[in-house]
């Protein structure tokens, strides 16, 4: 096996990224049908939202190789996701990493498959998301992998220069062409979502509001 390593994606404007930090990737889920990685990849520290341009790695089963060389070529405004090929045992993430990361500035990162180290990435408060702790981890074989390739992410089809969105619920790949009409819809239905929050608050009800209790009260009398 040998090693594909391509260049650093051109980075997404920091105004789009901007705006997208502002949204919810469950506000987008209601309208937006792609890129959402499995629910198994889930934060592991809540309360953290990245909204940043993504470099992507695929490295094999127990090889970190690959990982510990390309932290060296990440930084601001990137987010790393690394496809596992398919592993779930073998943790590629942990402290080391994390601190190595948070020294490049990178805005964060996603494993599909496990991180180990938890209490090392909490102390260092890295925004990082993961199929869940493992104690079983990585070594160094020299084995090949790919950097900055087509990846999948929890089933979600990647491409370098995607934009991410990754929050409490999850995480959001964005395909560059699409990023416009979502930031549009994302930013309409979260309008229209703080109004209805507040009419909820103030006592209207919510199958009222949603229409569904007018659709249920018409199948009872149908």
């Amino acid at each position: 096996m040998t090693y594909k390593i391509n260049p650093m994606p051109a980075p997404i404007a920091t105004e789009k990224l901007d705006r997208l930090a502002k949204l919810e990737t469950a506000t987008i889920g209601h309208f937006y049908h792609f890129g959402f990685a499995d629910p198994g990849i889930s934060p592991v520290l809540r309360g953290k939202t990245v909204a940043a341009t993504v470099a992507t790695l695929a490295i094999p089963g127990l090889d970190s190789t690959l990982l510990h060389h390309c932290l060296s070529q990440v930084g601001p405004g990137y987010f790393l996701a690394v496809d596992r090929l398919g592993d779930r045992k073998y943790a590629c993430w942990g402290g080391g990493v994390t601190r190595m990361a948070a020294m490049m500035k990178l805005d964060g990162g996603c494993v599909d498959g496990p991180h180990t180290d938890t209490l090392e990435i909490e102390e260092q408060e890295f925004p990082m998301w993961s199929r869940g702790a493992s104690p079983v981890t990585t070594r160094l074989y020299n084995s090949g992998g790919g950097f900055n390739v087509p990846v999948s992410i929890g089933g979600a089809a990647v491409l370098p220069g995607y934009a991410v969105l990754a929050d409490d619920c999850g995480v959001l790949f964005i395909a560059p062409e699409d990023l416009d009409e979502v930031l549009a819809l994302g930013e309409e239905k979260t309008a229209k979502g703080a109004v209805n929050e507040q009419k909820v608050t103030e006592g209207t009800h919510l199958g009222a509001l949603s229409g569904a209790t007018a659709m249920v009260a018409a199948k009872l009398e149908g």
